[in-house]
């Protein structure tokens, strides 16, 4: 029988193993090496803050049949490869040593992840603030590039998943970052060169395959089984949306632009992009009312007007369902941010 665990048991578990077994520093005080709760499993987790924003954690560890359910939150962008051991989350991602992880930054849907007592877990796991890599890799205008605009959806948007394939070079990377026989400075160095260097390639490994060197898109994790041509399509679908959202195209319309019937287009758009078309106009007009709203240069009818609709009532309820305010207290906030 499982342990099943929310994120606050989880985290009063650790608390609890650091009084019973204290963590311990390493010698150029890089990082520091965490028990895993005897309660739960075994092993240990190596942490290390390689610059402000950027962590790294070395995993070697085994849980006793551990369910984590985690609830509904912001996500930095991640990065994660299991050299050995399987982390299952259902329909949210399987992890293997085959298989990795990127995690883009914006809102994480619950997810319950499995931990079999089988299975030894050996790896890295890589957070970063989403600004970071903006200031890291931004272009001269401080926007990020086009390879890492999945990853940075915003913060009231959902996040996008990938799953790239581990590759021997990943591997080799990650056992690297294991092995590393520096220290200090010059460890701290290594480390970060490693994780540019893994960060490059499962990025790369997430790119769709045959795509223009220049503009290669990411494919999702729940997208993979996609034909690439298919999925470019159903992208041009969700951009004609997005264009006309005051004036938005029948779905007849779209399977006729993008040379699809309108059954492939519907389950196609749903696994593409977890929802219907309908919930996704609704979604953007939403998104684009919001920040219309906070630049407080219209009123809310122009704003509902703007993003299709017709009738005030229904455009409040939609916005206060979606946003948990309405437009009017979206507008106050805005304003009283820019009186202070």
């Amino acid at each position: 029988m499982s342990i099943d665990l929310n994120l606050a048991d989880f985290a009063a578990l650790w608390t609890e193993a650091e009084q019973q077994h204290a963590p311990v520093t390493s010698i150029d005080r890089l990082e520091t090496i965490y028990t895993v709760p005897p309660k739960i499993g075994n092993g240990y987790q190596r942490e290390m803050r390689l610059q402000p924003g950027i962590d790294l954690c070395i995993f070697n560890r085994t849980y006793r049949d551990v369910r984590l359910h985690l609830p509904e939150s912001q996500h930095l962008v991640q990065f994660m490869v299991n050299l050995t051991g399987i982390i299952d989350s259902g329909d949210f991602l399987y992890q293997d040593s085959e298989w990795g992880y990127i995690g883009g930054s914006g809102i994480q849907r619950p997810v319950a992840s499995f931990f079999s007592r089988s299975q030894r877990n050996v790896g890295v796991d890589i957070h970063i603030q989403p600004q970071v890599l903006i200031q890291l890799f931004g272009t001269s205008t401080g926007e990020p590039p086009p390879e890492l605009k999945p990853l940075l959806p915003g913060d009231n948007h959902w996040q996008r998943v990938f799953s790239p394939k581990t590759t021997g070079a990943m591997r080799a990377v990650v056992r690297q970052m294991i092995d590393c026989p520096f220290v200090g400075a010059t460890k701290r160095l290594y480390m970060q060169g490693k994780v540019f260097e893994l960060m490059t390639l499962q990025i790369e490994g997430a790119m769709i395959p045959g795509s223009d060197a220049a503009n290669k898109p990411m494919v999702d994790s729940q997208t993979r089984a996609m034909k690439p041509d298919t999925v470019a399509r159903l992208h041009q679908a969700a951009a004609m949306v997005r264009s006309r959202l005051e004036n938005p195209p029948s779905q007849t319309e779209l399977a006729r632009e993008i040379g699809m019937c309108e059954r492939s287009l519907r389950r196609g758009f749903k696994q593409l992009f977890g929802m219907t078309i309908v919930a996704y106009l609704t979604q953007q007009r939403l998104q684009q009312a919001e920040q219309t709203l906070r630049e407080g240069d219209c009123t809310v009818t122009e704003v509902a007007n703007q993003v299709g609709y017709a009738h005030l009532g229904h455009f409040a309820a939609a916005f206060k369902k979606h946003f948990g305010i309405t437009p009017s207290q979206c507008m106050a906030r805005k304003r009283t941010t820019v009186g202070v």
